[in-house]
């Protein structure tokens, strides 16, 4: 059964690449923010299965909303996306609780990551 997912990253791009990758495998993607801010309204007002949540982006990045999403709701599921260096920040996204951390270029994790 396909999941709800709401997609969190400034770059039009990569949301629609995102929406690719997800649609298909039976996916919903309930919401797009562009902000870390936006992220945590429409997590409150969509309660989405998944968040997908780039790292970077202006005003309130991603690790700083993905710690108010988790203060929210302890049992959010949050994969994070981005081309910073891994073996840094998957430590970071790890110790939130994220469900894991994510190369934006090889998207078709996520998929992996929904399943688990």
């Amino acid at each position: 059964m396909g999941k709800r997912i709401l997609i969190v990253d400034d770059s039009s791009l990569m949301r629609k690449m995102i929406r690719k990758t997800l649609e298909p495998s039976g996916h919903e993607i309930v919401g797009e923010a562009t902000n870390g801010q936006e992220a945590v309204e429409l997590y409150k007002t969509l309660k989405p299965d998944f968040v997908t949540m780039d790292v970077t982006m202006r005003g309130v990045d991603g690790f700083m909303a993905a710690k108010t999403i988790l203060n929210y709701d302890d049992a959010a599921r949050i994969i994070f996306l981005s081309n910073l260096n891994k073996e840094k920040y998957s430590e970071d996204a790890a110790n939130l609780g994220a469900v894991g951390y994510v190369n934006k270029h090889k998207s078709r994790q996520i998929l992996e990551l929904l399943e688990s």
